[in-house]
């Protein structure tokens, strides 16, 4: 059976207005700020894989709704396919050629969910984990102390009284003793 994917770049219908569609987006796929950015950046993103056809078009459907563009790939002609799809996509394949350091494509790491599918094509440092033991603090110079004069202060002995409020004594209560409660 076919799986496909929902390719999303950033692209709106004609007609409809970028900021309009950019919130019903966020409101979609319940994000905003800097993943949504992410979203209509012009790059490659793919919102949800692994889908059959019918719950693909119901993404799409959806996204159409909201005002934006998106298309449906089959995830094993995407390689094929995605390329001739527009013109955007020409930047993202220059990019490997300009970090060579990056893995091949076909090390991608799979978004668990629609949320991580925004950051699928992060560009991120491959960075190592330290050794066990292994100081991760920043080297720094040794305390010098300030200088301050603190001749004036001093410490109260153990178990006096640091200047707690005195509680006020209760008032004095009226005598009632000569009142008396009557049915009229």
């Amino acid at each position: 059976m076919t799986r496909f994917e929902v390719v999303f770049q950033g692209q709106v219908q004609p007609g409809a207005a970028l900021d309009q569609v950019r919130a019903n987006v966020g409101k979609l796929f319940q994000v905003s700020g800097s993943q949504l950015d992410a979203l209509f950046s012009g790059r490659r993103i793919v919102i949800k894989q692994g889908l059959d056809q019918v719950a693909a078009e119901k993404y799409r459907i959806a996204l159409e709704r909201a005002g934006a563009q998106c298309s449906i790939v089959p995830m094993d002609e995407q390689a094929t396919d995605a390329p001739p799809a527009a013109p955007e996509p020409s930047a993202p394949a220059a990019q490997p050629t300009a970090a060579p350091e990056r893995p091949a494509a076909n090390s991608r790491v799979v978004p668990r969910d629609e949320f991580m599918a925004a950051f699928s094509d992060v560009e991120a440092p491959d960075l190592d984990i330290a050794p066990l033991g292994a100081d991760m603090q920043d080297e720094y110079d040794a305390f010098t102390p300030l200088p301050i004069d603190l001749s004036a202060l001093s410490l109260a002995p153990v178990g006096s009284d640091m200047g707690e409020l005195k509680k006020d004594e209760p008032g004095q209560v009226p005598n009632t003793d000569h009142l008396k409660l009557s049915d009229q």
